[in-house]
């Protein structure tokens, strides 16, 4: 009996001196991956975006204590997107937190110049192509899709490399020769017009029709085409 006894108290003090849970040690690259996954499950990319993340390397001096409960982290709200630190923190009896550097890239899909473009060009696959582009350099409208400019003319010099933009290009350009369509809900008739101005796509333009020398307003349809409305 006094064996038994023995045995339970020394099972009792064992017991109350065995941590609930035991903590994990975590290495500098532990935290520098945990603060990296962190960052791509939590920040907001565009549907059509990609981002680069670069954590930064922690000072090896610094020791890192173990935690028993799962690490947390969050971000600043006011940050520019580009910068920031990332809290890491332990909130278990002995709580402790690191702050760690990140730079942060969102590039989009953006038109640009595959080589210069004279000024009159045709835009063609041959001359143009998408690049991702980091946001932060992009300026002004943002084209992303080809179908809208092949065909188009360029209405200055662009050089290689410099994005293509709305003001850059003509659907129908100047002195260009085009078909004008006149419609109605009863009828739709089509003649031959001169393009006395420039413009994309659903802008007006003025048009001299090629029979009548009539000038008229009309809206940019397609690559040569324009409607007038009766």
């Amino acid at each position: 009996m006094p064996y038994m006894n023995f045995f339970l108290f020394t099972s009792l003090i064992l017991l109350l001196n065995t941590p609930i849970a035991f903590a994990k040690t975590w290495l500098h690259s532990d935290i520098e991956q945990f603060a990296q996954t962190y960052l791509e499950n939590n920040l907001v990319v565009p549907e059509e975006g990609k981002v680069i993340i670069k954590v930064a390397t922690l000072d090896p001096r610094i020791i890192i204590k173990p935690c028993q409960l799962p690490l947390q982290a969050n971000i600043p709200e006011n940050h520019n997107g580009r910068n920031l630190n990332i809290k890491i923190n332990c909130d278990d009896s002995t709580p402790w937190n690191i702050y760690l550097p990140a730079k942060v890239e969102i590039t989009l899909p953006v038109l640009v110049a595959k080589n210069t473009i004279l000024k009159g060009t045709m835009l063609t696959d041959d001359n143009i192509e998408i690049l991702f582009i980091a946001n932060n350099k992009i300026r002004g409208e943002r084209l992303q899709d080809k179908k809208i400019v092949l065909g188009a003319k360029a209405k200055k010099r662009i050089a290689k490399g410099r994005t293509i933009s709305r003001k850059s290009i003509c659907v129908v350009c100047k002195g260009d020769t085009v078909i004008i369509i006149a419609s109605s809900e009863n009828f739709s008739i089509k003649t031959k017009g001169v393009a006395l101005s420039s413009g994309n796509i659903n802008e007006q333009i003025r048009v001299k029709n090629a029979q009548s020398n009539r000038i008229i307003t009309s809206t940019v349809k397609a690559i040569n085409k324009v409607v007038i409305n009766l």
